[in-house]
């Protein structure tokens, strides 16, 4: 019989620690079947900042910088123009990236960093008891929105990556899901061209991944996969935002 699924070669062979149905362990296969095929082991340096993904080095084996809460994209920043040649990426929750660390994203994106920036959105904070998050939906239940969120008291959700579009430093910017089979594909069709961008020396590239929190969301891990067609996609729908990587520059 041929051999056609197997696990990368730079994903640690141990247990993972996320919670069933999680999005984490699938994003993590993903990462490290691309560094495998673009060969870019030996250059990749990942950071993963305080979140659900905080013990990512024990599953990703590359080398990993752990940053303070939402200070990912600053870190990159330095390890990227102290190591030019190396692929520097951040693995960032929605309470990360779209929360404490706005302020260095956007600043990174406009000034085209060459970082890459993967950033999970599942709609909560995750790690610390399901608490509400910038991109927590209209009328989602969370700990502290027990009624659902409601606009006039807590807003709306931020849509970080079309923002972040807006910038002229950042060149490649892809909204994608991992509830499905064929939005795995594109997940890892997108996180592919994000580093490929950052090869090139483009400038700024992310990509959000819609990721589901059944234990947060209090549903099963189908229910989960199910509620980012019916509800996530609504509030941030999937495709391209930003696509400059065939432009001489991000002008």
């Amino acid at each position: 019989m041929k051999k056609v699924y197997s696990r990368p070669k730079y994903l640690k062979k141990v247990h993972f620690h996320y919670c069933p149905g999680c999005g984490h362990s699938i994003i993590h296969r993903l990462l490290m079947e691309v560094v495998e095929e673009l060969n870019i082991h030996d250059r990749a340096i990942g950071i993963p900042p305080p979140g659900c993904s905080v013990f990512a080095y024990y599953y990703l084996d590359v080398d990993m910088a752990e940053s303070a809460h939402g200070r990912g994209a600053a870190v990159a920043t330095g390890l990227k123009r102290a190591y030019p040649e190396a692929v520097v990426f951040t693995y960032q929750g929605d309470g990360d990236l779209a929360a404490i660390g706005t302020g260095e994203t956007i600043h990174a994106a406009n000034r085209g960093e060459r970082i890459t920036a993967i950033f999970i959105n599942n709609a909560v904070y995750g790690m610390t008891g399901g608490q509400m998050a910038p991109t927590t939906l209209l009328n989602q239940k969370t700990t502290t929105t027990p009624y659902g969120r409601d606009t006039k008291l807590e807003g709306y959700p931020i849509r970080i990556s079309e923002m972040l579009a807006l910038t002229k430093g950042a060149v490649y910017i892809e909204r994608t899901a991992v509830n499905s089979p064929a939005n795995i594909r594109k997940t890892k069709k997108a996180i592919r061209k994000a580093f490929q961008t950052q090869l090139d020396d483009l400038g700024f590239s992310l990509v959000e991944i819609l990721s589901p929190c059944p234990t947060n969301w209090r549903m099963t891990s189908l229910e989960a996969w199910q509620w980012i067609d019916k509800e996530m996609t609504k509030e941030f729908p999937l495709g391209v935002i930003k696509d400059a990587t065939g432009a001489k520059d991000a002008d």
